[in-house]
């Protein structure tokens, strides 16, 4: 099967073509791409043109320019900062003498280095068999009316190129079949911490954004973060105890980059689906990045594209390289709309840890409960959340606590213990207007 991945260090030239004055083009991110697949540049090519070329998507002296300098400097590979057709990608060879790929060639060769997991590397290859199904090209003599023979075989037979394609179509169904089953496997577990309860953070933002840095600070954990782009492919979760709000599943997602094609997001749906499925979206941004604004819409594009409908609190990352200082900005109050941290120094990290706590729980208020010697359980489940502020047992033996809560949390504790809220708050749980039907469809 013929590959489009790259070699190490494959001498590369690279083309942007501003078709017009709209195009969202960021050569630096280009280069920066063709660097992470390992290749090397040997120059940087750009054209402009009013509309694309059916033919060869640029004009035909460009083409012959970039020919020329193909031969000049000894390139194998020509890189279209573009999406490029089948047909243009053949003649673009023709004209060059090389191997010429789009973004989308690059990007899917970047998530073949970067998956590791079984299901990453599922993904990538049903992504890869898709974007090739289209460019199956026989270069052999008269290839594509040859025909099979012999006995039995005789009569119109297939080409052979009908018969790669046959063999990639059935490649794609297996490849399928094998991520509903790992799509299963997720859906069990969510629907397990659904019921416990438990939220999802996802962590979400353009690539190089510094999520997993973030990541790792959060879970004390020690997921691969580097300064380069798609450092991380596979989804990543992590359960963590969260003070004032309990277990929280945090999860780690690949990175969002301009001008990702369609097929490129319905083949890693998979790996999203944590993000469709959050109770919270940390977005995650660059702040020190000039093109900061650009990075924000192409992940809000992404976000609406899949379907995200959690609610979303902005994280801009690296204040220590933009300067800023760290602070917590509120839509309205008790919203936390914004907050500005390092992840790498840990600047405002105390700062993210109560917007998230206010995002999922609410403003957090001060109850006084009474608890008999036969509700232990809720009694320990308020320690693991490290929310009481004071404690006393009277004559009867009842435990008098003061703690410090998000309503929310706390019927939800009251409710799950299967106790009653008149028992536990008594004329405090007028507070509670909501009809136990409504609390059990939100679980």
């Amino acid at each position: 099967m013929e590959s489009v991945e790259l070699h190490q260090k494959e001498r590369v030239i690279l083309v942007s073509v501003s078709v017009n004055i709209l195009d969202d083009l960021d050569a630096d991110e280009f280069a920066l791409l063709a660097s992470s697949a390992g290749a090397e540049q040997l120059d940087h090519v750009f054209a402009q043109r009013v509309k694309p070329d059916p033919k060869l998507f640029i004009g035909s002296g460009k083409a012959e320019e970039i020919a020329e300098r193909v031969h000049e400097l000894e390139a194998n590979l020509v890189i279209f900062d573009h999406a490029l057709t089948p047909a243009q990608e053949r003649n673009l060879e023709k004209i060059m003498k090389c191997r010429v790929i789009d973004r989308t060639g690059l990007i899917l060769d970047i998530f073949a280095q970067r998956a590791r997991t079984h299901e990453g590397k599922l993904q990538v290859e049903l992504a890869q068999l898709k974007h090739l199904s289209t460019r199956l090209v026989r270069g052999w003599s008269a290839g594509f009316e040859q025909q099979k023979g012999g006995i039995g075989l005789r009569g119109p037979g297939e080409t052979q190129l009908e018969t790669d394609r046959r063999l990639i179509r059935i490649r794609i169904t297996q490849l399928k079949d094998k991520l509903e089953k790992v799509q299963q496997t997720r859906l069990q577990g969510r629907a397990a911490r659904q019921k416990a309860a438990i939220p999802t953070v996802s962590l979400v933002g353009y690539t190089n954004a510094g999520k997993s840095t973030l990541f790792n600070h959060l879970a004390s954990s020690d997921v691969y973060a580097a300064d380069q782009l798609f450092a991380t492919l596979d989804p990543t979760l992590r359960r963590l105890d969260w003070d004032g709000i309990g277990t929280v599943v945090l999860a780690d997602t690949v990175g969002f980059v301009r001008n990702l094609q369609h097929d490129l997001i319905e083949s890693f749906k998979a790996t999203l689906e944590e993000t469709l499925e959050a109770t919270l979206l940390l977005h995650v941004i660059d702040s020190s990045s000039p093109d900061m604004l650009e990075q924000i819409e192409a992940v809000e594009g992404v976000l609406k594209e899949i379907g995200a409908q959690a609610p979303v609190l902005r994280v801009y990352n690296k204040i220590d390289v933009s300067g800023e200082e760290p602070k917590l900005i509120y839509a309205r109050p008790h919203e936390p709309e914004r907050v500005y941290v390092s992840a790498h120094s840990g600047q405002g990290i105390d700062l993210l840890h109560n917007a998230v706590k206010e995002c999922l729980m609410g403003q957090h208020q001060m109850f006084e409960l009474t608890l008999k010697p036969t509700h232990g359980k809720l009694r320990t489940q308020l320690y693991n959340l490290n929310v009481i502020r004071s404690e006393a047992f009277d004559d009867e033996g009842h435990l008098h606590l003061q703690v410090m809560i998000a309503p929310q949390k706390l019927e939800q504790l009251i409710r799950q213990a299967h106790i009653s809220l008149d028992d536990v708050l008594g004329e405090q749980a007028t507070r509670f207007k909501r009809p136990l039907e409504e609390f059990e469809i939100k679980r």
